[in-house]
C-alpha cells in the first residue's frame, strides 16, 4: 500500500495475516523506520501491541542503499512474517562461497558456505532499499501506523507513560523506542547527556551498479557471466568486497580503507572516482575497472561512525529504549549490524507481552538483560575480523590461508531471539528484583 498524500501510511485492518491477536492495550511509539523500527513494529503488532511509527523521510525510495546481509539468526525473523521469503528470494544473492585474492589479485582461499544453511538457516543477501521496500509494506499490510515527513524534536516520560513532539504535535504512549540510528536524540533522554559520535579511523567507498559493463570487460566478466559471485581482495589496511546479484545482473562492491576527517563533516557524501582508485594504488586492475565502470552518482563515501558501548539502552524511568543502531552501531564486518536490529524487535515485543501494560517497565529492563552481553560480544567480532584482514601476514597466510576466513559461529546463526526471550523473561525478572 502506498502512503498517504499527506505522508501517512497506514490501514484499518485489525487483523495479522489470517489470525487475530487479542489486543495488549499497549501502545508503542517507534521513532525511525529502518530495519530496528520496523522489525519492533511488525513483531510488537504480532503480540497485539498498538504501534506509531514515527519517520523523517518524507517518502520510501527503493533504490537507496545498496548491498545489506541478514544471518539467518534474523532470517528465521523474516520467515515469520507471511509471504516475506517468496518476496525476498529472487532478488538476493546466491553464491555457494566467498574467494579471497592478495591486493594484487593472487588467490588466497575459497571458503565454501556449505552446510550453512541446512544448519543454521537461510539467510539474505541482497539491495538494501529494496528490501526495505518489501518490509515497510508488509508492515502496514499488518496494520501498522507509519508517519512520513516527521521531525521528532523532543522525548518525555514520567512513571505511567512516554512520548515524543513530532511536528509540533504531543504523541504519548506506553513506551517509546529510539530507532533512529547513531544520532538519535533519544540517546540524550536515555544518557543524561548528549554523546557525541566520533571517528572510528575508516570509511568505506560503496556502490550499486548494473553488470552489463562489467560482463564485457575481460578483466572484470568472470565476476558476473557465471551467475551470483563473491570475491575479497585484501591488503594492507583496506578490504575490497565485490559480489554479483540476480544471477550476476547487478553488482555491488564496497572496500573498507583508514580515514581520518572529522565526523562533524557528515557520514555519507557522494564518492569520487578518483580518490578511490588512488586510495587503491597497486591493487589488482579487475579491482580499478570495478571502480572505474561506477557511474559516478552510484559511489557513494560513508564514514564509520563509533559510539562507546553505552552504559544502558534504558531510560531512568524504564519508559523509553534505544534499538539497533540508536544504542549499538556494529562495524559492516560483523556482518550483524542489521540482524542485531532485528533481534531486539523481536526480543523487545516478546518482553512487552510476557509483562503486560501494568509493567512495561519491566519489560523494557529484562529486554535489555537479555541482550546486551550478546549484543556487545558480537560487536567485537566486527573488530576482530577488520583486524584480521587488514594485519594479515601475507606471507604465513601460504601456509596457514584458514585465517582469514570468516568465523559462521552457531551461537550467533543458531539463535532464536523470540524464542530465548520467552524461555528467559522469567528468570531475568527474577534476577532484576531478587
Amino acid at each position: 500500500m502506498a502512503p498517504y498524500m499527506d505522508g501517512t501510511a497506514s490501514t484499518n485492518s485489525e487483523a495479522v495475516g489470517d489470525q487475530r491477536v487479542k489486543p495488549s492495550g499497549i501502545r508503542v511509539i517507534i521513532v525511525g523506520a529502518g530495519f530496528a523500527g520496523l522489525t519492533a513494529a511488525i513483531e510488537c503488532t504480532r503480540k497485539g501491541h498498538s504501534c506509531l511509527v514515527l519517520e523523517s523521510y518524507k517518502t520510501t525510495n527503493a533504490q537507496l542503499g545498496d548491498i545489506i546481509s541478514f544471518g539467518s539468526n534474523s532470517s528465521r525473523i523474516f520467515q515469520r512474517w507471511p509471504g516475506i521469503n517468496e518476496k525476498l528470494t529472487p532478488i538476493c544473492h546466491t553464491s555457494k562461497c566467498l574467494k579471497y585474492k592478495t591486493w594484487d589479485g593472487e588467490d588466497i582461499y575459497t571458503q565454501w558456505w556449505g552446510t550453512e544453511e541446512e544448519n543454521f538457516g537461510k539467510r539474505y543477501n541482497g539491495h538494501r532499499g529494496e528490501i526495505h521496500s518489501i518490509i515497510f509494506d508488509h508492515a502496514i499490510s499488518q496494520g501498522v501506523e507509519i508517519r512520513l515527513g516527521q521531525q521528532v524534536t523532543e522525548y518525555f516520560e514520567n512513571e505511567r507513560e512516554a512520548g515524543v513532539v513530532s511536528n509540533g504535535e504531543r504523541i504519548v504512549g506506553d513506551v517509546v523506542l529510539g530507532a533512529d540510528g547513531v544520532r538519535s536524540k533519544a540517546r540524550q533522554l536515555v544518557l543524561g547527556y548528549d554523546d557525541k559520535p566520533k571517528p572510528s579511523g575508516y570509511a568505506i567507498y560503496r556502490a550499486w551498479l548494473s553488470s552489463e559493463d562489467l560482463a564485457k570487460n575481460d578483466l572484470t566478466k568472470d565476476l558476473v557471466i557465471h551467475g551470483d559471485t563473491h570475491t575479497g581482495w585484501l591488503g594492507p589496511d583496506i578490504h575490497f568486497l565485490a559480489a554479483s546479484i540476480k544471477n550476476g545482473k547487478e553488482f555491488s562492491w564496497v572496500f573498507t580503507h583508514k580515514d581520518t576527517r572529522d565526523v562533524d563533516e557528515g557520514w555519507s557524501e557522494p564518492g569520487d572516482v578518483d580518490d578511490a582508485c588512488r586510495i587503491l594504488e597497486g591493487w589488482d586492475p579487475a579491482v580499478h575497472a570495478m571502480v572505474r565502470m561506477t557511474p559516478p552518482e552510484k559511489l557513494v563515501d560513508w564514514k564509520l561512525v563509533y559510539r562507546d558501548p553505552l552504559p544502558t539502552w534504558i531510560s531512568p524511568k524504564a519508559r523509553t529504549a534505544l534499538i539497533g543502531d540508536a544504542a549499538h552501531p556494529f562495524l559492516p564486518t560483523s556482518i550483524q549490524g542489521a540482524s542485531q536490529a532485528m533481534e531486539d524487535g523481536a526480543c523487545l515485543a516478546v518482553c512487552l507481552e510476557l509483562a503486560g501494560k501494568d509493567h512495561v517497565d519491566d519489560a523494557l529492563r529484562a529486554f535489555e538483560k537479555i541482550r546486551y552481553d550478546r549484543v556487545r560480544k558480537i560487536q567485537k567480532t566486527g573488530e576482530t575480523t577488520r583486524d584480521q584482514w587488514h594485519k594479515a601476514d601475507f606471507d604465513n597466510l601460504k601456509k596457514n590461508p584458514e585465517a582469514i576466513k570468516l568465523k559462521r559461529e552457531e551461537w550467533v546463526l543458531n539463535h532464536d531471539a523470540e524464542s530465548h526471550a520467552y524461555k528467559v523473561y522469567s528468570e531475568v525478572i527474577a534476577s532484576l528484583y531478587g
